[in-house]
């Protein structure tokens, strides 16, 4: 006996759909150019593969029975599928990847990014886009690991520009300053004049971790014995210093509106800010050409003020 995957073939489907579209058997085998008996004897095949009656045939119109209907209901789906599916084929061959992956460093601002991804489907491309959260040499890593095609918000160091020959290249988007902040109830925002490391040390500090997977990943601006609450992305770092449990530099721009707010306090310290140089970053494929969806993202990092809202337009600015 046939099983049912071999029964369920788009045709046997689009042979229940005309039944059910021509209200009977003998109607729908005239639509399909067969003798009523062969159309039966091809839904019963199908009922036997399924165990289930898909069709009441004590009424003189063809009647679905409630299995019928959901089968009914799913082919509708499963064909159309199968539409999309052809017409993404047809345009990967015109130079669209099936799938883009972007790694994300969590100091990027999501509504620009959102906004990117948006006009991005609104070309109706077949690419697939999928983006993954990453912080520090994780960015990176996504793109060394093969794990993603393009990282936005890329920290490249001297040793990280080793990978370059390993077929990924970069190029700057911007500077991020970033400024010290606690809360106003934490004791540092009480404390006059720059603060030291040997003031800091007494306090708890709040460090978003290295998503990197393999080996041991970058810590920033930390003193050395000081109490440490590690949080997995920059914009926990940001909630865990407005609840108080810590301090920290944060990028400026996400810290900013919280300290105009008056939820943060910006305290001076001895020790210099940051200023991190930001970086998108991508593979290069063999043949040296970008596809079509990763080139539409490198275009659109030629604008400076996409760049810009990338760095600087976080929710509330």
């Amino acid at each position: 006996m046939p099983t049912a995957r071999e029964m369920l073939t788009p045709e046997a489907l689009s042979m229940l759909q005309a039944v059910v579209r021509s209200g009977s058997f003998a109607a729908a085998a005239r639509s399909l150019g067969l003798v009523p008996s062969a159309l039966s004897y091809r839904v019963r095949q199908i009922e036997d593969a399924l165990d289930v009656l898909l069709f009441d045939r004590s009424a003189r119109q063809a009647r679905l029975t409630e299995a019928g209907a959901e089968l009914l209901r799913e082919a509708d789906w499963l064909l159309g599928e199968i539409d999309a599916v052809a017409n993404r084929v047809r345009r990967v061959a015109t130079g669209w990847e099936p799938m883009l992956t972007i790694a994300v460093d969590s100091v990027i601002a999501r509504d620009p990014l959102l906004d990117l991804a948006s006009a991005f489907f609104a070309l109706e491309p077949p690419t697939r886009l999928k983006l993954r959260d990453e912080t520090l040499l994780g960015t990176v890593e996504a793109l060394t690991s093969g794990e993603a095609d393009l990282a936005i918000g890329a920290v490249l160091d001297a040793a990280s520009l080793a990978f370059a020959a390993t077929g990924i290249r970069c190029k700057p988007i911007g500077q991020l300053a970033f400024v010290y902040a606690v809360a106003p109830q934490h004791p540092l925002a009480h404390i006059q004049g720059p603060l030291g490391d040997d003031v800091l040390r007494r306090h708890r500090a709040v460090a978003a971790a290295d998503s990197t997977r393999l080996g041991r990943g970058m810590t920033v601006n930390l003193v050395g014995g000081q109490d440490v609450l590690t949080v997995p992305t920059m914009q926990a770092k940001v909630a865990a210093q407005l609840h108080g449990l810590g301090g920290g530099f944060l990028p400026e721009p996400m810290a900013r509106p919280y300290i105009e707010a008056g939820h943060l306090v910006q305290c001076e310290t001895v020790r210099t800010p940051p200023l991190a140089t930001m970086h998108c970053a991508w593979r290069v494929r063999s043949a040296g050409k970008a596809g079509r969806a990763l080139q539409w993202w490198l275009d659109q990092m030629e604008h400076e003020g996409t760049r810009r809202a990338l760095l600087e337009r976080h929710r509330g600015r």
